[in-house]
């Protein structure tokens, strides 16, 4: 393997995944690299990812962003979590909440305590009282966590951000150009492979101009114009386990009170997503073409709006999968170009973030190394799939049955390692989380509880206190997280006094 420095680093596309890369490798890699991006005016960006999970704190941090700066640039609002609607069984609600649930008693998670009070009727049927993350967004009230107060619920607090996924891109390209990235404006017409191994060699533009390159970044979206039109890395389709192919998009005007959670509304054929922001809300409707038309997803989305219409709907096609090769010679996919996740659970901004720092983890010399190329593969399907696995619980554990939709994905097989986690959870309510995979056991717990699962047991020593005392103890949990919700701000007087973006 030759030892020779790569020193041309091209990503193609801009958007989100485009100007993340561009701007955490100028961050990164100090200066060290010639980066360019190119990407074109004439085509656009899908930019539905507004909705993240608190992971976006470490890489806005890993950059050195100012969260309030940051935030203002992007009409940006705070996220605690996601509300389902509609979900397990029509009529129901149940929060993914950020953060932690209760707290452990002599090292048993307090789930287990709650499940006992549960089977001996002394408690409610929800989990969301037991968390700040759950109760705070239902009364619209937001702070960020306390870090004087380790003790204290105030303390626990977890949040994500919700912001304008294009405004994002801009505040990152500025980033970004300032630390040495070149920008190409283009549109790429034809891709030269070199000699031996047909790997990259340069993008041809429309204008006549090359843009060489020693090591590719592709961030082009689903077209995956490099890894895939190029290089023919393949596609693993996941549409017999998430059947949605569609997603209509619109934005509306705001609408009070300004709540720190995603929602998401189950509906006949799929699911909308609301998601926040200062100056609107973004909405949208993810569907399965089979089960229902075009017209009917977008008249149910523009029916269910909170304020007017503040452009057209457009229409989004998608199959969920994921690339067989993410990365392949010395390209390697990044974003909506490596595979596609239905962003029920705010993931695709997530993914991007975790390719990026792959990418500098196994960063390659020009001779680059066929070990390294495979763990970053490896690693990367572990990533998709487990997710993919936490989706498809969504829709699989559900007691729906009063469309061909629910009854097909309530009755569908499902991955054995899905199916693994359910049986886990129905004996005892045990959750493992397997090789520091995204979602940690409370996240599964939410969701598993949420849906409708219910276990047969718990852990046995879930049983060695008195009855009194573990009710006092859960008790005492619900009550102080009740007390500290009362004295947070309301989400809009948050950002008011610290990170209100002008008017749009």
């Amino acid at each position: 393997m030759a030892l020779d420095a790569v020193r041309r680093i091209v990503v193609t596309g801009g958007g989100t995944a485009g100007w993340m890369s561009a701007a955490a490798l100028a961050r990164l890699l100090d200066g060290a690299y010639d980066i360019q991006l190119v990407e074109s005016d004439e085509i656009g960006i899908i930019g539905v990812g507004e909705a993240t999970i608190p992971n976006i704190k470490n890489y806005n941090q890993a950059l050195g962003l100012d969260e309030n700066d940051f935030l203002r640039a992007t009409q940006g609002t705070f996220k605690l979590g996601i509300e389902f609607v509609d979900w397990g069984a029509k009529g129901e609600r149940y929060t993914h909440g950020f953060g932690r649930i209760g707290q452990e008693l002599m090292g048993v998670p307090f789930h287990h305590y709650w499940l006992r009070l549960r089977r001996e009727g002394l408690v409610g049927p929800a989990l969301d009282p037991y968390s700040i993350n759950t109760v705070a967004p239902a009364r619209a009230r937001f702070m960020r966590a306390r870090q004087d107060m380790p003790n204290s619920p105030l303390g626990d607090i977890a949040n994500a951000f919700h912001f304008d996924a294009s405004l994002y891109a801009k505040y990152l390209r500025s980033f970004a150009e300032a630390r040495g990235v070149q920008r190409i404006e283009g549109r790429i017409v034809g891709v030269q492979q070199r000699e031996p191994d047909g790997g990259i060699a340069a993008l041809q533009l429309a204008d006549g101009r090359r843009v060489e390159g020693d090591f590719f970044i592709d961030c082009s979206g689903l077209r995956g114009l490099l890894i895939e039109q190029t290089l023919g890395a393949g596609y693993e389709d996941w549409s017999h386990w998430l059947p949605c192919d569609r997603a209509i998009a619109v934005p509306c005007e705001s609408v009070d009170p300004l709540l720190p959670i995603t929602r998401s509304t189950a509906h006949g054929a799929g699911w909308q997503w609301r998601i926040p922001l200062q100056h609107r809300i973004g909405n949208g409707h993810v569907f399965c073409s089979r089960f229902m038309s075009e017209d009917e997803a977008t008249a149910i989305l523009l029916g269910r709006l909170d304020g007017r219409a503040l452009a057209e709907p457009r229409t989004i096609r998608f199959v969920t999968g994921r690339r067989r090769r993410f990365w392949d010679r010395n390209c390697v996919a990044v974003g909506l170009a490596s595979g596609f996740l239905e962003p029920l659970e705010s993931t695709s901004i997530h993914l991007i973030q975790t390719a990026i720092a792959r990418i500098v983890a196994f960063f390659p010399h020009a001779g680059l190394d066929a070990a390294d190329i495979a763990e970053y593969n490896e690693q990367t399907r572990f990533e998709y799939e487990r997710i993919r696995d936490f989706i498809i619980l969504h829709y699989h554990a559900t007691r729906r049955d009063d469309t061909p939709f629910w009854r097909h994905v309530r009755r569908m097989s499902v991955p054995e390692s899905l199916q693994r986690k359910i049986e886990l959870f129905c004996s005892n309510a045990r959750i493992v989380r397997e090789n520091n995979e995204l979602f940690a056991e409370l996240s599964w717990l939410q969701v598993m509880h949420g849906q409708g699962l219910r276990p047969g047991g718990y852990h046995p020593l879930a049983d060695l206190p008195s009855t009194p005392e573990v009710k006092a103890f859960v008790d005492d949990v619900e009550n102080v997280i009740r007390k500290c919700v009362d004295v947070m701000p309301t989400q809009a007087e948050f950002i008011a006094t610290h990170c209100a973006a002008r008017p749009a």
